[in-house]
């Protein structure tokens, strides 16, 4: 767009144009003009066709009032090399004098009602909002790492005492207060997975979906200039359209022809790769919602030989938790045993179980092992620990009998038991007898009244040892399956 000047010379390269001021009508008519297109001239006697669009509706006025209403004008004529659009009664508004009328927006409590969705969309799609929620559920959660879950309140008053706190202000009021002892169901830890999710729908709605739906339109530009107005274009007087589409093809790009109209893109499917991050997101935060407020754990050692309820051992883990039929699944562990290595260390663990429903029927029997769980009404048993319930002893032939094992260290993997069989007067105040110590299920070793090591013997050998004049045999380590249930 150009800018002339009546007031000064024209350069030699604008068109040399003739203004004629038209003589003014005093009176109070109404005079519409038509949009009408005029040819003008330049200097090198080429006629260049100019579409000028003139609109007005207006009254005309006295040349008093005109003067004032010139102190105010720049004195400049407009020309553009395209006629502006013509706006029509529709369009321009109601105006008796031709103004267009501003569209009115809502304004006061109105108004702002309905901005307020906007407003609050375009906070929550705020990125570094999102990305201070994701932190905050970062330190959350290790905060429940280093915190204890699910024990007593006894054991955060001795852990987090008023008169040592940890940093200085961190004692059981905050754990107790702010449910950092259950943290994956506590208000906190919810509440800052909610947020997160909200905004991660807003910047999904406001952002993401608009960004894929901008990326699927296309269409053919058949104007040379059109092409041109890209961000990037070129010449090729000598290039085939359907060369240049093989050429793409070639290059990963999806190639489209019509006639001799080319469109070819690539990269679409990323437009899209971020709502689908969302909605995976989104599913594993309400996963983990689900499974925090809604669901039972427990864990039990079980010796073998014995029973349980599953429902005497489950406990709900937050205020969606709803009991099923399942519950009155009744467990019996048929037998614990291991596998070893060459060298003796403990390769795998294995307990046989056996699932009973309230009529005493056997509806299940499946060998669980680490990482194999048994999984039945939406309850999964896993295998996760072991222990040394009892031996089974045999004394000159007398017994068996059954002597408790106590753990005496476990570290780990390392763990060793321990039993003691008394003999003479049991009653006795200073009562000795043969001590027997275990670290797997595999050999036990026997120490004498002075603590003097007699050997090694392996259940079920049914070899004797002779130990104070007294022959010793051992039948049996009986394990106990330590398993983790969680509905």
């Amino acid at each position: 767009m150009d800018i002339l000047n009546p007031t000064k010379p024209l350069s030699s390269s604008l068109f040399n144009t003739h203004f004629r001021r038209p003589t003014l009508l005093l009176n109070s008519k109404i005079l519409k003009l038509k949009p009408q297109t005029h040819t003008l001239y330049s200097n090198n006697n080429k006629r260049s066709r100019l579409s000028v669009t003139i609109v007005t509706c207006s009254k005309l006025k006295t040349s008093k009032e005109i003067k004032e209403k010139d102190k105010n004008a720049s004195g400049k004529i407009l020309l553009s090399n395209s006629a502006p659009p013509v706006l029509s009664e529709e369009s321009g508004g109601g105006g008796g004098n031709g103004e267009k009328v501003p569209v009115k927006t809502g304004t006061g409590a109105l108004g702002f009602l309905k901005r307020l969705p906007r407003k609050v969309l375009a906070v929550l799609s705020n990125l570094p909002l999102a990305i201070g929620e994701m932190f905050s559920i970062a330190v959350l959660m290790a905060l429940g790492t280093l915190i204890d879950q699910g024990e007593a309140p006894e054991f955060y008053f001795q852990k987090f005492p008023e008169e040592n706190p940890l940093l200085g202000f961190f004692t059981w009021k905050w754990v107790l207060t702010l449910g950092f002892d259950h943290m994956y169901s506590s208000p906190v830890f919810l509440g800052m997975l909610a947020l997160l999710g909200v905004s991660l729908m807003a910047c999904t709605y406001t952002t993401q979906i608009p960004l894929a739906k901008v990326a699927r339109r296309w269409n053919y530009l058949h104007s040379a200039d059109a092409i041109r107005k890209q961000e990037f274009s070129d010449n090729l007087p000598k290039a085939s359209v359907q060369d240049l589409g093989v050429i793409l093809m070639g290059a990963g790009y999806e190639v489209f022809l019509k006639g001799p109209s080319l469109y070819a893109f690539k990269g679409l499917a990323g437009r899209f790769s971020p709502i689908g991050v969302h909605l995976a997101m989104l599913l594993i935060m309400g996963g983990a919602t689900l499974s925090a407020t809604g669901s039972f754990r427990g864990s039990v050692t079980v010796p073998q030989g014995l029973n349980f309820v599953v429902g005497d051992v489950l406990g709900p883990s937050g205020f969606l938790s709803t009991p099923t039929e399942a519950f009155n699944t009744e467990v019996h562990v048929n037998r614990f045993y291991m596998d070893y290595y060459d060298g003796g260390d403990i390769k795998q663990f294995h307990t046989d179980l056996s699932l009973f429903d309230l009529n005493g029927k056997e509806v299940m029997r499946k060998t669980i092992s680490v990482n194999d769980p048994l999984r039945y009404g939406g309850i999964t048993m896993y295998q996760t620990d072991w222990s040394i319930s009892a031996l089974q002893v045999r004394k000159d032939d007398e017994g068996p009998f059954n002597l408790a094992m106590a753990p005496l260290k476990i570290s780990g993997d390392n763990k060793l038991y321990g039993t003691f069989l008394p003999v003479g007067d049991v009653n006795s105040p200073n009562v000795k007898g043969i001590s027997m110590l275990a670290r797997d299920l595999q050999s036990i070793v026997l120490y004498d009244q002075e603590g003097k090591f007699v050997g090694v013997r392996r259940p079920n050998s049914k070899l004797p040892i002779d130990i104070d004049g007294m022959q010793i045999i051992i039948e049996d380590a009986i394990g106990s399956s330590g398993l983790e249930l969680k509905v």
